[in-house]
């Protein structure tokens, strides 16, 4: 790993941005297509169900780039790892505009295959080169890095609504992205230093030594308890994405356009606590900022349960975005630290974060066919007590170097 001195201020900027261009990517690709789904049906002549088949397709891709995303970046190092995911993303991107063109649902849905494997295993491969840019800045970077990933969330709905709007084809649109994304993705190789996550020479680089390092960390009672607030979260940050405008609308009574205000809030809000939180958790500490958060969390899923005064409803979904702003990328800061496989180590946690994504919105939705949606809501004010409880994990480890986020006082326990 370079040291401190080896990496001066600018090249430091310079890996950053990288980031940052990768965690924008990583939006752009799972938002952008959102808006056009009526347009691909009706192009396509194909039903929801079939188009909810091509989008498991997707969520089966992730599944599978998660379980390799920890020997790729072994093997390759973060800087090819990151490259070749993006690459692959701006390829299968061009694949579905040419689906979309031919009509072909097949090649949509392999296309959306490999692009939810990609984008998983670069998901992994970023927050590795992430937590290494931490620790050789000295600062909390991660917050501000994930915010990226919520602008850039912000910018493919964008680009989706604003190609509808104007009239431009789903193919134009998802050709045009697909160059977007690879010449974001040029910059990124080029930013990215290489040699900041490749494993020593010495390391057992064996895949039975891979998947026992991988498998340990399932047995490690501090990566489990951080996957535990990741999960707390995490469920609530992909309830509010899926749920959130529904609840508005049906159980408090607002208008679609409302509603739609009210989840615009909820994004800003997010994005606004990360782009800003860094010097929180430099001043804090991880522990206090997680305990602060998810308190601040648990008051707006109240007063949105609980409230029909449209101030207090919006201030809750506001106090709500703040509260699920820090869970996944303070969880990788701290899965990075401990020694051992770092790659391995954060695709825990993530794998636990990732299980939220994919199985919170279905778990709300069967609950709401009983209780409605405020009602199943409630799990996740448990799920955000037990992620408060769970804090102290997110403690810099006996012997860790370079941890960031860590006041004196907290690191002496």
């Amino acid at each position: 790993m370079p040291s401190s001195t080896a990496l001066d201020a600018r090249r430091l900027t310079r890996w950053r941005n990288g980031l940052l261009g990768a965690y924008i990517v990583g939006g752009i690709t799972i938002s952008a297509w959102g808006p056009r789904l009526p347009a691909i049906a009706q192009q396509l002549q194909v039903t929801t169900g079939q188009l909810g088949a091509v989008f498991a397709g997707s969520a089966v891709g992730s599944v599978a780039g998660l379980l390799a995303s920890a020997p790729i970046t072994n093997r390759l190092g973060g800087r090819r790892t990151v490259g070749m995911s993006l690459a692959t993303i701006a390829v299968m991107m061009a694949a579905v505009a040419a689906g979309v063109a031919i009509g072909s649902l097949a090649v949509i849905a392999i296309a959306f295959l490999l692009i939810g494997f990609a984008t998983a295993v670069m998901d992994v491969s970023i927050n590795v080169e992430g937590a290494a840019l931490e620790r050789i800045a000295g600062r909390s970077l991660m917050p501000f890095l994930h915010a990226a990933w919520s602008v850039g969330a912000v910018i493919g709905s964008g680009i989706g609504a604003g190609s509808a709007a104007i009239g431009l084809s789903p193919t134009g649109q998802f050709a045009w992205e697909a160059l977007l994304i690879a010449a974001i993705g040029t910059y990124v190789v080029l930013a990215v230093p290489s040699g900041t996550t490749e494993p020593l020479p010495s390391v057992d680089r064996s895949i039975r030594a891979r998947i026992g390092e991988w498998l340990r960390g399932w047995t490690e009672v501090r990566l489990l308890l951080i996957g535990v607030v990741m999960l707390g979260v995490d469920l609530s940050e992909t309830s509010a994405n899926n749920w959130l405008t529904l609840a508005v609308q049906r159980d408090h009574g607002f208008t679609p356009t409302v509603a739609a205000l009210f989840f615009t809030a909820f994004a800003i809000g997010e994005a606004a606590s990360r782009i800003f939180g860094g010097p929180v958790v430099d001043r804090l500490g991880r522990v206090a900022t997680i305990r602060l958060t998810t308190a601040v969390g648990t008051v707006g899923l109240l007063l949105f349960i609980l409230s029909n005064v449209p101030a207090l409803v919006l201030l809750g979904v506001l106090l709500l975005s703040v509260g699920v702003s820090m869970g996944f990328p303070l969880g990788m800061s701290a899965a990075g630290e401990g020694g051992g496989n770092v790659a391995a180590r954060i695709n825990v946690v993530a794998s636990i974060g990732y299980a939220a994504g994919l199985g919170g919105p279905p778990v709300i939705g069967f609950l709401a066919q009983g209780v409605g949606l405020l009602g199943s809501f409630w799990v996740l004010v448990a799920m955000m007590v037990v992620a408060f409880l769970c804090a102290p994990a997110f403690r810099r480890p006996a012997g860790a170097r370079g941890a960031v986020g860590q006041p004196q006082a907290e690191a002496a326990g």
